[in-house]
């Protein structure tokens, strides 16, 4: 078996400043994740005011709470405001041409529901095409790599009915993932897609999630192109043990908010100004795992903010107490477990202790509390997604009706989110991808150490 040698310096790994920014941005999982792994983030843009006001009180303002984090750098010419992305770049579109050369990668999530097999899966749905917005930035900009995130869904082709439905009958079918791949390799850059579990890099949540990486065509002019999942899979056990996180096995619930349990917690009225009155809250003490460790962090006994309890009805808690002693946990409830217990709700699963959560969804009653009689806690719910514990939200916590469609409470923007622990380690992968396209140029050779580097 053969091996090839890797050859980046560690101290040009250190003095390289490389600069992103990100499209789509919700409340800030992947830009919090590329600026922990070294990243320099010049500004965000996000439609929502709701996750945009998290996103900035998180990752552009400062305050006591993020005082020695890192932070995006924003630039005077663009307002600290929600923008949605189409209005953006037609009031930007010079400013934009004007930032070749100093953007080495634009990232981004497109809205995903339209593809999602958890939602109303459409091919009607306008969402569906904003991916055009993120690639006529990226041909504006001309940045050296492309990151595109999205759900397992992208890559599967619409059905016969839905194809009628967005009017392509008779043409050939393609999954939008097919079709943006097509679009970048137009555009000068070739292009990488594969599905990565958040679960196999320290979220303790399954999320499957389908990541696109377009890598400009001059990197690697005069050389094979390195494969970037091939690095991501090496560098995972390093990744995992820097940070004290299992490596044979995923980080399961109870290891993520078993410190969170209101069971021999103090309960008081819950303290945060944008509750209204009546809610409670436990009083934090510490954590108890090495996860929950990491995500508490030195945040120097302050009280993690969203930890409001929910106010359930007797009989929602009766209900939630007979799935408990009648369905296993750790799997969605049957049809017939429905029909037995009443519940007309498609998808609830009650999590089980010792394996990791299912996806989350913007849904907070999709998943039930492994040990108690409730749904989670917005800062469980971050904490399954990987969300450190000084990483305060803003915000209503729950809306409904017809505001769905126009707001973005809390459990929303962290469903929605990339988990940063993922988008941390996607980023240090990024740079190694450069830093090898760096040395490539001066020396022709690609050279990675997957041996070394602890290939799975």
């Amino acid at each position: 078996m053969t091996h090839r040698t890797r050859t980046i310096k560690p101290q040009r790994a250190q003095a390289a400043n490389f600069t992103f920014i990100d499209l789509f941005a919700g409340c800030g999982g992947l830009s919090l994740g590329l600026l922990v792994s070294g990243w320099e983030g010049l500004f965000a843009i996000e439609k929502s005011p709701d996750a945009f006001k998290t996103l900035r009180h998180n990752l552009v303002d400062e305050g006591s709470h993020n005082r020695g984090k890192p932070r995006i750098d924003w630039p005077d010419w663009l307002g600290k405001e929600h923008q949605e992305i189409r209005n953006f770049i037609n009031t930007h579109r010079r400013r934009l041409r004007g930032l070749r050369g100093m953007i080495n990668l634009v990232a981004g999530g497109p809205p995903c529901q339209g593809f999602s097999f958890a939602g109303r899966r459409s091919g009607s749905d306008p969402r569906n095409n904003l991916f055009k917005f993120h690639l006529e930035i990226v041909d504006l900009t001309r940045p050296e790599l492309v990151l595109l995130e999205n759900v397992q869904g992208i890559d599967t082709a619409f059905g016969i009915k839905e194809a009628r439905k967005t009017k392509r009958r008779g043409r050939p079918r393609k999954s939008y993932a097919s079709r943006i791949r097509d679009a970048l390799r137009e555009h000068g850059y070739r292009v990488q897609q594969e599905l990565v579990k958040a679960a196999d890099f320290g979220v303790p949540q399954l999320r499957p999630r389908y990541f696109t990486v377009g890598i400009r065509q001059d990197l690697f002019s005069s050389s094979a192109v390195p494969d970037f999942f091939e690095i991501l899979r090496g560098i995972r056990i390093d990744f995992l043990k820097t940070r004290r996180l299992p490596v044979r096995r995923p980080v399961n619930v109870a290891e993520a908010i078993s410190d969170l349990e209101t069971v021999g917690k103090e309960i008081v009225m819950c303290c945060d100004p944008e509750s209204p009155p009546g809610f409670k809250e436990i009083v934090y003490e510490r954590p108890k795992s090495l996860y929950q460790k990491l995500m508490h962090g030195n945040v120097n006994g302050r009280i993690p903010n969203s930890l409001r309890l929910v106010n359930h009805r007797p009989e929602t808690i009766s209900r939630f107490k007979k799935i408990f002693r009648t369905c296993r946990k750790g799997v969605q409830l049957s049809d017939n477990d429905r029909e037995r217990l009443g519940i007309k709700k498609t998808a609830i699963v009650p999590l089980s202790p010792d394996l990791p959560s299912h996806t989350l969804t913007t849904l907070p009653d999709d998943l039930l509390h492994y040990a108690e009689p409730r749904i989670h806690t917005v800062r469980e719910y971050a904490r399954l997604q990987s969300f450190p514990d000084w990483f305060e939200f803003r915000g209503k916590y729950t809306t409904g009706g017809d505001r769905r469609v126009k707001e973005c409470p809390r459990y929303t923007q962290v469903g929605n989110a990339v988990p940063p622990l993922l988008a941390e380690v996607i980023g240090e992968a990024l740079r190694e991808l450069l830093y090898m396209a760096h040395y490539v140029s001066n020396t022709g050779r690609v050279c990675l150490d997957t041996r070394r580097r602890g290939k799975k």
